[in-house]
């Protein structure tokens, strides 16, 4: 599993942006360049959990892009079922950001977040910064849901380029080491 310190992998994916075909967009690890990743990957559409947190992902992503960070939620379900995902979930008719496919399991693969015996995305949350280099690495259970907050919060943490102590939120003091 790629974790803190290694460059994350070079990718070329479709996303979909809208509830139409002509929201199919091709992205690649380039595309948003200098700005802060935030990949958070779900086992399949049409199921239970995962909209609870595309959703939450959704509701938080200006928060997100106020921290120059952009959010990408990916799966390996095809670009077609994320349309008609998006499509039939209320909550997912409007997402900010875009739902990429990897349905080959090549990034997936890559990353080391394939569960072994179920052959989906583990529910995994990478933040990238500008260069391209992993700064954070979380993964759960298929069973339960993560927290786009926690995420937000670390982000933020790692924005700040201080020590920051436990349940520490933005605007606390980092610890003062000096």
């Amino acid at each position: 599993m790629l974790t803190i310190g290694d460059k994350f992998p070079s990718y070329n994916l479709t996303g979909v942006t809208s509830n139409e075909m002509s929201g199919f967009k091709p992205f690649t690890n380039e595309t948003n360049e200098g700005k802060w990743k935030v990949y958070f990957f779900w086992p399949k559409d049409f199921t239970f959990i995962c909209p609870t947190e595309i959703e939450a992902f959704g509701e938080l992503t200006p928060e997100f892009e106020a921290t120059n960070a952009v959010v990408y939620g990916l799966s390996t379900d095809s670009e077609f079922v994320h349309l008609a995902w998006r499509k039939d979930h209320p909550g997912l008719n409007s997402l900010p950001f875009p739902m990429l496919s990897d349905i080959k399991r090549e990034l997936s693969w890559e990353l080391g977040v394939l569960h072994r015996d179920e052959g989906v995305c583990l529910r995994a949350t990478y933040i990238v910064d500008p260069e391209g280099v992993i700064r954070h690495v979380s993964v759960n259970d298929l069973s339960v849901g993560r927290n786009p907050e926690e995420t937000l919060r670390i982000l933020k943490g790692l924005q700040d380029g201080g020590l920051m102590p436990c349940n520490w939120h933005p605007g606390q003091q980092a610890i003062n080491v000096a």
